[in-house]
Order: C-alpha cells, then structure tokens, then sequence
C-alpha cells in the first residue's frame, strides 16, 4: 500500500508542476486537520474512527515538518465544541476565524463506509478524500482520495465494537497515506518562490528579496483619505513591494480604496514595507493590521 500511494503521489506532483504558486506567510503554513461530515453518508466526527484517521493525518504532516494545531485546543474558548454534520460553510468560518495562531491551511477530510453482508462473511468499504483550502484566499490547493484496494473482510458476526475496531484500524492506515499524499503536496507549494524567482528575471524585478517563502497569501488593503493623485503613486509603489504578486481593486470612492493584495511576504515584513513605503512620500498614515486586513488612514 505503501509503495503505491508513493507511486501516486508521485505522479499527482508531476502533474501539478505547471501550477502558479499559492503559499502563505513565509516558512512553513499553520494547518488545522477538520472533519467533515455534514454527508449523511459519512461517519460523525466525534466516533473513535473520526479520531484515529484525524490522528494518524496530523501525525503524518507534522513528521513533515509543517506545523498542526489541534482544533478543538485552538477554538475551546470561543466557539461551541462537540458539534457535528458541520457544514461547509462553518467548518471555513472557523478556520478563518481562529487568529492564535492564525491559520493558513485547512486540511478537510471525511470518512464513507459502507458494508455488505454475504452469510458466509462481511465485507468493509472504505474511503477517505481529502482536500487542502487556502483558508485565506479560499482556493483549493489541491485534493486526493484514498480506499481500500479491496474490502475489508470481517465475521459474519461482528457486534458493533468489533465492527468499529476493523473499520478504525483500516481507516488508520488509508489516513496515514492521504497523510503523505497531502504533505508532499503543501511541501511543493511552500517551496515554489522558484518560480517567482524566474518571473523576477523577466520583470527585471528582484520579487524574491526579503519575503518569506514561496506560499503566496492575500491580504485586503484599506487606504481612507487618500486623493485619486495619491493612490496613483501609491497603486505604483504598493505592485513593487517585494514579493508582490497579484492586485485588484475591491471597492474605490473618492475617499475610501480597498485592493485585495496577493504577496509572498509575510504579515510582519508587509506592515514594515507599509510603514516604510509612507516614510518615502509627502504624507503620513497610521497602519493598522488584524487577521488578514490592513487599513492606512491618511493624517
């Protein structure tokens, strides 16, 4: 099984290496292993299963080296625990809404097993996708799914613990290869200034300098109070701060100018090059930062 999903990984990687880059802020991306099982057809995140696949998945990923934080540890103050058929929708709400330490990564996976009895045995089927979510830019960064080459065979009179106990130590085993699969993914996106590096030589921009590491992240810039001559200049020195790589504007009035901001820098060198950008012009502005959103109001 092993040397199979190795094969596969392999090749999922091969297949991605035409992709843009899509990192985080700088070094290794903070990840948060959730289940999801808002599919009546999938097993409920607080059964024994659910934890020894959500186990063996953050064990895999953190012997990787990436840093995994332990959702029920990181959202035990401020949000309801022992929820379960969470949606979609509130299992990113709350990805994005932890900010100590602010998350980059969602891993999202869900278990579906489903048995056949045949008088003589039962047999086990068992799945696990898996899927990587840019939590702040909402872009999928990749996914794999992982069975059983074959089902599981388990007595014709397995009780309802034995049942758990085989498809538990079967679920195991399938978790720790998607475990792999998905670390080998996150671990090429970390690395992938290399190609900013190569846009650099065509720009003729030095893109790489002083930013930290090859995941680009998205943050939203406020500027309030600025002229439309300002926000010229500032437009002009905000697309060659280092590590920038993609802008556009959100929401503009005379006064108010939202850009949603894509960079490879992190959130610490970004408000320093905020900072020092103003120390360059004829006006100053207070810098302000929370989770993903910067506002300079002009004074």
């Amino acid at each position: 099984m092993r040397m199979q999903v190795a094969i596969l990984a392999a090749a999922f990687l091969a297949a991605c290496q035409t992709t843009g880059p899509d990192g985080f802020n700088g070094g290794q991306p903070n990840i948060l292993v959730m289940g999801e099982d808002a599919d009546p057809g999938t097993s409920p995140r607080l059964g024994s299963i659910f934890k020894r696949v959500q186990d063996a998945l953050a064990n895999e990923l953190n012997d990787e080296g990436f840093n995994v934080y332990d959702e029920t540890a990181v959202t035990l103050d401020n949000f309801a625990q022992g929820r379960i058929r969470r949606t979609d929708a509130e299992i990113i709400d709350i990805a994005r809404s932890v900010q100590r330490p602010p998350i980059d990564v969602a891993v999202i996976y869900a278990i579906y097993v489903h048995g056949e009895g045949r008088g003589h045995t039962g047999k086990l089927f068992i799945r696990i996708p898996g899927r990587l979510l840019n939590v702040r830019t909402g872009r999928r960064l990749g996914n794999f799914e992982v069975e059983l080459p074959r089902p599981a065979n388990v007595s014709p009179r397995c009780d309802v613990d034995c049942l758990s106990e085989a498809v538990g130590r079967n679920a195991r085993t399938l978790a720790r290869d998607l475990g792999v699969v998905l670390a080998a993914k996150l671990d090429r996106l970390a690395r992938s200034p290399r190609q900013s590096d190569t846009a650099s030589v065509r720009t003729g921009k030095d893109r790489s300098a002083n930013t930290g590491g090859g995941l680009a992240t998205a943050y939203s810039l406020h500027f309030v109070g600025f002229s439309a001559n300002e926000m010229t200049a500032i437009e002009d020195r905000i697309t060659n701060l280092a590590g920038f790589e993609h802008y556009r504007p959100v929401r503009t009035s005379l006064r108010s100018n939202e850009y949603w901001y894509e960079t490879s820098a992190t959130s610490a060198q970004m408000n320093r090059a905020l900072r020092q950008m103003f120390k360059g012009m004829d006006h100053r502005a207070r810098v302000s930062f929370a989770g993903s959103h910067f506002k300079l109001e002009k004074f």
